[in-house]
């Protein structure tokens, strides 16, 4: 099995350009079952969980070619499926949005529950409450979700019980060739919904307030074929970001929408960094020491979830105390215990941890228990005295594009082992 080795301790300069969002690519992708091909993507994050989206969309009978570095052309125009096999959908939960396109464009979709997940159980109820409220007549048997509708699907108001955005994606999808309106509210903002409503938008679908708590759309009777740039992944840039702040380095970060960033830079004003935003771009100097600082994760626009490891990481090493506080996911803690393991002084109560800062992290074997842990083991292990090595990071595949040598572009000794 593949590790990451790290030899830590150096301080990290240069530029480095962030690549395309992951949590956008995947709802892109099932967007283009709605309409025949072919489209054109373009700013595909080469992962993983892309590569599995792609074997999901082909095993539907959409062909898929690369164009180039982060390009591709997708044609549904051969559709003939409507079921999502489990041995694609149990490695990765973004596979259930396929079930508001297929049921929209078929009026019929079977897909397999995804089960669990290692943060957190993150059920599907909310999707399938909205597309039920759409019209649809729900089915759960022997693992599997059917859906099936007689004729088109009809508009609704739907009020989420919770802030859900794969849940809204998968909704607002559905409802684009719904008869009438559809309205969505208590909706999650994340960026990737917007820039997901604007795939949708040019298509041709009717769509407003994506970005609000209240989306909506007026259902059309088709969509058409585009070509679409994905939005830069502001996960990847908050990691980069944490980088230069946990090494007290100077990285200036490029491609990057400064307000999808927003709640992230003031944390890292607080805890010290210099930030200079420029064009679609941000510069990042760690300070000599890092001030503690208080976090607490919340939907958009508030600190991301998938920040809260890389900040922990980052605060293991402040001047002082930091409360770090989880209300999204009720089992993300889980990379305190690999960080103990390389000196880190963290207590958790429930959901919330008190990082208490160290003069310094050492050198450590550790593994990954998810993604964005991986990445805090990783920032932990850049500055820390030693060798590190990570194991399990098949995690770090799945969301960050060609990582260890963009952080070896920008100094670091890093290898994979």
């Amino acid at each position: 099995m593949e590790k990451i080795v790290i030899e830590g301790g150096i301080r990290l300069e240069g530029e480095v350009e962030v690549s395309g969002a992951k949590n956008a690519a995947l709802p892109i992708f099932t967007a283009t079952l709605l309409a025949p091909g072919p489209f054109r993507l373009g700013n595909i994050p080469n992962l993983r969980d892309t590569v599995t989206i792609i074997k999901i969309l082909e095993s539907l009978g959409v062909k898929i070619e690369k164009l180039g570095e982060g390009e591709y052309e997708v044609d549904g125009t051969g559709l003939c499926g409507h079921e999502t096999p489990y041995d694609l959908v149990k490695t990765m939960r973004a596979s259930c949005l396929t079930l508001g396109p297929l049921l929209a464009r078929t009026g019929k979709a079977k897909v397999s529950l995804p089960g669990g997940c290692a943060i957190g159980e993150r059920p599907i109820d909310q999707h399938l409450k909205g597309l039920e409220a759409l019209g649809a007549k729900i089915d759960i048997s022997h693992g599997y979700v059917k859906a099936s509708v007689d004729g088109r699907l009809k508009g609704a108001r739907i009020i989420m019980d919770l802030v859900t955005v794969t849940g809204v994606m998968n909704i607002m999808m559905a409802a684009t060739l719904a008869e009438g309106k559809t309205v969505i509210e208590n909706a999650a903002r994340e960026p990737e919904i917007v820039a997901l409503a604007k795939f949708l938008t040019a298509m041709g679908a009717k769509i407003n307030g994506a970005g609000s708590s209240i989306i909506t759309i007026d259902g059309v009777e088709s969509l058409h074929h585009v070509d679409f740039d994905n939005i830069p992944d502001r996960i990847e840039a908050g990691t980069f970001m944490a980088a230069a702040a946990i090494t007290g380095g100077d990285i200036t970060v490029t491609g990057v929408v400064h307000n999808d960033l927003h709640a992230l830079t003031e944390k890292l004003k607080e805890a010290g960094c210099e930030i200079t935003e420029a064009v679609k771009s941000v510069r990042v100097q760690g300070p000599d020491k890092i001030r503690p600082i208080h976090v607490t994760t919340a939907p958009f626009p508030g600190f991301p979830t998938d920040m809260q490891a890389q900040i922990m990481a980052v605060m293991a090493l402040a001047d002082g105390a930091s409360i770090i506080t989880e209300t999204i996911f009720e089992n993300r803690f889980m990379h305190v215990a690999e960080l103990w393991r390389m000196g880190a002084d963290i207590t958790v109560n429930g959901s919330t941890s008190t990082v208490c800062g160290v003069r310094s992290l050492s050198g450590a074997d550790v593994m990954a228990t998810d993604l964005r842990a991986s990445a805090s083991l990783l920032l932990a292990g850049l500055a820390a005295k030693g060798v590190t090595r990570i194991d399990r990071i098949y995690h770090l595949q799945r969301g960050y594009e060609r990582i260890e040598r963009k952080l070896g572009s920008l100094g670091a000794i890093i290898r994979r082992e």
